[in-house]
């Protein structure tokens, strides 16, 4: 897929993340109607209902391509997956049940088991950001593009680390010290891969935890604003693995690269 392919699926993808967006927040709104999963996780009628809004546009322009998504048993028996979609409707479920802000709305598109477009969005926050190759790595502000790729290097005279706890394990404890992280503050769903590459933070680091469909679309966004998605043993991220379980992970903006 060349750039303008996948430039013109990933733009004509955002008015869709809008609108889904939007729904999620008028569901929420009028009264969510919750179900507990096998998983003994939640899942509510906008997961469902914005899993849909995605999946038919997504189908649309890319119709040779499936859909994997997290609110869906279809097409995740395919094995030895290359080319496919990872869908995450809601990302951060308990928070969004609970009126907090952090949680996303997510796609990401895999190529040869690699992650190329990724569009996260954030409506509680107002926040865009997406990909589609090196380099473009965006921000919608005001419809305005803001190229995070383009952002010059920060002389940091702190390192902030986001954390999916407020409790961090010794291994995790280990990384930030060998980063020199300062600070770290409490972060859920995919937002933190965005305030990473959007330079507001600097590293994120977790044992093998998720799936995913939780990671795929930050994970284009931050590798293309020129930041690093890596095991805790620095090994490349792959996607299409058995059971679409995540590895370890840390991210880094291109603050401290």
């Amino acid at each position: 897929m060349n750039i303008n392919e996948s430039k013109n699926i990933t733009l004509n993808l955002i008015e869709t993340f809008k609108i889904a967006g939007n729904a999620a927040l008028k569901l929420r709104k009028n009264g969510l109607k919750i179900q507990i999963k096998a998983d003994k996780t939640p899942v509510t009628d906008a997961d469902i209902k914005v899993n849909k809004i995605l999946s038919e546009k997504i189908s649309l322009l890319t119709p040779n391509i499936p859909i994997i998504s997290e609110e869906n048993s279809k097409n995740k028996n395919i094995k030895e997956l290359k080319n496919f979609w990872l869908i995450d409707p809601i990302d951060g479920t308990k928070d969004y049940i609970g009126n907090r802000d952090e949680f996303t709305l997510n796609a990401s598109l895999i190529i040869n088991n690699r992650p190329l477009i990724g569009i996260v969005t954030a409506p509680g926050k107002k926040r865009i950001f997406y990909a589609y190759s090196k380099s473009n790595s965006y921000e919608l502000v005001n419809d305005n593009e803001i190229n995070l790729s383009n952002k010059k290097k920060k002389i940091l005279t702190e390192i902030k680390a986001v954390s999916y706890s407020n409790k961090l394990r010794n291994d995790i404890l280990e990384i930030h010290k060998n980063n020199n992280v300062t600070y770290y503050q409490k972060m859920t769903s995919s937002y933190k891969f965005c305030v990473v590459a959007a330079g507001e933070f600097d590293l994120y680091a977790a044992e093998p935890r998720a799936s995913e469909w939780d990671i795929a679309a930050g994970h284009a966004i931050l590798e293309h604003s020129g930041g690093q998605v890596t095991d805790f043993d620095g090994n490349e991220i792959l996607y299409g693995k058995k059971d679409f379980k995540n590895p370890s992970l840390i991210l880094k903006s291109k603050n401290i690269l």
